[in-house]
């Protein structure tokens, strides 16, 4: 093992019954590849790595995995495509989607937010840093397809259907497709009306990560939403920015 890659603790193991999270690594850097792979697995998860889209796409075929850890210069294919696919697909469209790159530029990280990627993190990274955001985004999604049968709960606001159960959004009688992060965050809001927000605030609630990552992430997503629930996205009705301050679901 490198020096400087300290593997966290080993986690507990997970329940028999729930079984292990898988999570899909498509990485062609060998070394990252295995170093991740072996933290992952170190803490009590299924990891497995993939050096080309192929083989990834070959792997999905047979089983869905839990999380998605993406690089975005890949041969083959475009990592960013592998996005587009993946929330394009009924079978993966909500499963937590994290880039590994090393790009730094702005433009390069909203690139991938603005395609759905749910989070990213800039090589070089620590393991720390990956088991932290890996189990963040896990037990999030978990929450989401694990709790149970239930009755469906809707929220309507002047044209605004959300069903929280079904995790579907109609805009004035027409569904709109929405990522797992973007319906978190638009359910957040449509749950507050006219309470503002900080992006700090909603990165917390959101993500569960009070100071990992990047508050730019809750713009870009911001962003999104409009472009599928506002008329005008110049002039917004729902989604109001507090100048200075943040953002409120206006009723």
């Amino acid at each position: 093992m490198p020096s400087g890659w300290n593997i966290p603790s080993p986690a507990p193991m997970m329940s028999e019954v729930r079984g292990k999270q898988m999570i899909y690594l498509v990485e062609d850097d060998e070394s990252i590849r295995e170093l991740v792979v072996y933290t992952l697995n170190s803490q009590g998860m299924e990891a497995e790595g993939f050096e080309v889209p192929s083989a990834f796409w070959k792997a999905v075929e047979k089983r869905v995995p839990d999380l998605v850890l993406l690089d975005i210069m890949l041969p083959d294919e475009d990592g960013l495509e592998i996005v587009r696919k993946l929330r394009s697909d009924r079978m993966t469209k909500h499963i937590p989607i994290l880039m590994v790159t090393a790009k730094t530029t702005e433009i390069d990280k909203v690139k991938g937010l603005d395609m759905g990627a749910d989070d990213y993190m800039t090589k070089p990274f620590s393991p720390s840093e990956l088991v932290a955001r890996v189990k963040a985004h896990l037990a999030r999604y978990e929450r989401l397809v694990g709790s149970g049968i239930q009755e469906n709960e809707i929220i309507e606001i002047r044209g605004i259907k959300i069903d929280k159960t079904a995790r579907r959004v109609w805009v004035n009688g027409e569904e709109k497709q929405f990522t797992s992060k973007e319906f978190d965050l638009l359910t957040f809001l449509a749950q507050n009306p006219n309470h503002v927000f900080t992006k700090e605030e909603l990165f917390s609630k959101i993500w569960d990560m009070e100071s990992i990552g990047d508050i730019a992430t809750v713009t870009v997503h911001i962003k999104k939403i409009r472009e599928k629930i506002e008329f005008n996205t110049a002039k917004p009705q729902y989604i109001e920015t507090i100048w200075g301050v943040g953002y409120r679901f206006k009723v």
